[in-house]
């Protein structure tokens, strides 16, 4: 498998860990609040700016002892045949691995779990579970399978044995209150859900740069709701 970008350290991404970030190019949906248009083209469409696998792991087993785990993030890692390989070899390294997903590869995301790939999945719920809401929160980029998948791969991880995180970027213009409120009751018992504040900044549609974000006292109540309904919610980046 092939990269597009590499972050060598972070403290963020893995939670309680120091994590390097894989960064997967190409994506199925378009989400007018992406901050990563640059990795939306189609897998294998870029050139020589690409980060191998075999330098991944010459650089990961340069870091044994310091970094305690590896995310694969995107685009969308799940559009990868390569993935679980790529997942395997991270793992015998001797890593921990986390996924982040847009769920709509529910099947990829099944291998990998009964292939016991990962350590830890966080999942992007883009808008309540609604075919037309979610269909404008992927900027127009979403079928009726991709949309099952999605809704599959919900299913899935509440019922997965491992750290599991749900998480939604809150956009005005896309999510009322009730709209996340309606997201925390459908993965009701999931142990993590998390919000975080949009940034209208590098968006991928340039009419989201004028959004006022939701302040911070607005999403606590949002998030004080969702406790109802989920064990933990916290509030990124506000």
């Amino acid at each position: 498998m092939k990269f597009a970008g590499m972050l060598k350290q972070s403290l963020v991404d893995y939670p309680g860990k120091i994590a390097a970030v894989l960064f997967a190019r190409g994506c199925n949906f378009c989400c007018p609040f992406c901050h990563n248009g640059h990795l939306l083209i189609k897998p294998g469409k870029a050139g020589p700016e690409y980060i191998s696998m075999y330098e991944v792991l010459g650089f990961l087993n340069e870091r044994q002892g310091f970094l305690d785990a590896v995310v694969i993030s995107g685009g969308e890692p799940c559009l990868h045949q390569e993935l679980p390989a790529a997942l395997s070899s991270i793992k015998d390294a001797g890593y921990l691995s986390k996924l982040d997903t847009n769920g709509s590869r529910t099947s990829m995301l099944s291998e990998l779990c009964v292939r016991f790939l990962l350590d830890y999945v966080a999942m992007d719920i883009k808008g309540a579970l609604d075919y037309k809401k979610y269909l404008v929160a992927c900027g127009g980029r979403l079928s009726s399978e991709d949309f099952l998948n999605v809704k599959g791969s919900i299913h899935l991880l509440r019922n997965a044995d491992m750290e599991v995180e749900f998480r939604t970027t809150v956009v005005p213009e896309l999510h009322k209150p009730e709209d996340i409120i309606e997201i925390a009751k459908y993965i009701e018992g999931a142990s993590k859900y998390t919000l975080q504040q949009f940034n209208p900044r590098d968006t991928l549609n340039p009419e989201y740069l004028y959004i006022k974000p939701y302040t911070r006292e607005e999403l606590q109540d949002i998030a004080d709701e969702c406790r109802r309904y989920v064990k933990e919610v916290r509030l990124i980046n506000v």
